[in-house]
């Protein structure tokens, strides 16, 4: 795979588009991976990582969309 900036060869793939990176133009930043509600805590807790691989393009959306159409 090569990098989508510089067509060099990809070192990893963005976390939300699947866009190949070379270590150049790869970026670093949370990724949430995993809800849960807590029974001992009574609220929401997330499982995020800290350094997922992203191309720095894409703009993953900050709020969920709805899709009705899956219920």
């Amino acid at each position: 795979m090569l990098c989508w900036f510089c067509a060099e060869g990809a070192r990893a793939t963005c976390r939300f588009c699947g866009r190949g990176v070379c270590p150049e133009h790869a970026r670093f930043g949370p990724f949430l991976l995993e809800v849960t509600r807590s029974v001992v805590r009574d609220r929401s807790e997330a499982l995020v990582v800290e350094d997922a691989v992203q191309c720095g393009t894409c703009r993953p959306r900050p709020q969920p969309v709805a899709m009705p159409e899956l219920d």
